[in-house]
């Protein structure tokens, strides 16, 4: 018999975002040696782990007196941002208009749709920069035609690292101050950086591991086409400090689909493509990891977003045809 404990209540849906579960992971990796954790950020309310940046930066602009209610919020997304600000944006009385690009997954946009989203599409990539310099092109046009706009600017706004001091704060705190390592996607990287702010201006201990995608700049690499939304960048980063990363892992579009399909099975978590894409990176990572060390991720988001992509054995067959050998779903192919 499953009982609840409802201790508090809260006094409305975005008092909900955030204090997420922390959950140990005992089966996704084989005799690991060391004790694996993850943050399930899919059970922020909108489902994800931007449900934290968006409400905070939207919070700081309405405090500020930057925007106030009737005022358009616009910004450029390949989802979960899009749908946390959707949110916090119905919640506050402010429209919204994403700029997003075709890798946006089919039920991401009728969830922003439903919110009464303004959805802007962009259909060609720049030569240099990708569809992302081409959302971004596409965010000033429209802050120039539109009056009372306001770029929430996820990719520069210096509230996106600072929302995810208390995200690293709510880790330590489960983890009673003992975290090894802390592997993070990259993005916009400001998770990533809030997170590494954070440990360096405590002076922890922790190592943090940036896991991005092959295809990313963000660390040098070569731009490359990448399927699957959520992380990686086809532009730098302006949050990203390398001298306050470890490590970094590369992970490609097959590795993300594996670990999404390593953790449903082995764990009953149904996430989206970054989560994989990390159990992944753990995975390649784990014979640098000392004994009995601890071990942590963001579970991003909700796996539901990827029906159509990650969690359809007919459009990996399609699109990621190298996935047969490299993984079995649950049920076979």
């Amino acid at each position: 018999m499953i009982t609840q404990n409802i201790t508090s209540i809260s006094e409305s849906i975005i008092d909900t975002v955030g204090n997420t579960p922390l959950v140990k992971l005992n089966n996704v990796l084989d005799d690991s040696h060391f004790n694996l954790f993850g943050k399930l950020e899919a059970a922020n309310p909108a489902g994800s782990i931007k449900d934290r940046t968006s409400l905070y930066i939207i919070e700081q602009a309405l405090a500020s007196g930057t925007i106030k209610k009737g005022d358009t919020v616009i910004e450029s997304s390949s989802g979960n941002m899009a749908v946390g600000l959707a949110q916090a944006c119905l919640y506050y009385g402010l429209k919204l208009i994403v700029v997003v690009d075709p890798k946006l997954n089919s039920h991401t946009e009728k969830i922003l749709r439903t919110y009464g989203v303004r959805i802007e599409h962009v259909t060609v990539p720049k030569k240099n920069g990708g569809y992302l310099a081409a959302r971004l092109e596409r965010v000033q046009q429209l802050l120039d035609q539109i009056p009372n706009s306001y770029w929430s600017n996820q990719y520069g706004n210096q509230n996106n690292p600072l929302t995810h001091h208390e995200t690293m704060s709510e880790l330590m705190d489960s983890l009673h101050g003992k975290l090894d390592y802390l592997f993070v996607a990259t993005s916009t990287c400001g998770t990533l950086m809030g997170c590494a702010d954070y440990i360096h201006e405590n002076h922890l201990n922790t190592k943090i591991i940036a896991v991005d995608a092959v295809g990313s700049v963000l660390f040098g690499g070569p731009p490359l086409k990448r399927l699957i939304p959520g992380h990686g960048a086809g532009v730098p980063s302006q949050f990203l400090n390398t001298s306050r990363i470890y490590d970094h892992v590369y992970v490609d579009d097959v590795d993300c689909a594996r670990g999404c399909w390593n953790l449903l099975e082995k764990e009953a978590i149904l996430c989206g493509g970054s989560s994989g894409g990390m159990i992944s990176a753990v995975r390649k990572y784990s014979q640098k990891m000392e004994q009995d060390s601890n071990c942590a991720l963001f579970l991003c988001d909700r796996g539901e977003r990827y029906l159509d992509t990650i969690y359809n054995r007919d459009w990996l067959l399609k699109e990621l045809p190298e996935s047969k050998n490299a993984f079995t779903p649950i049920g076979g192919w």
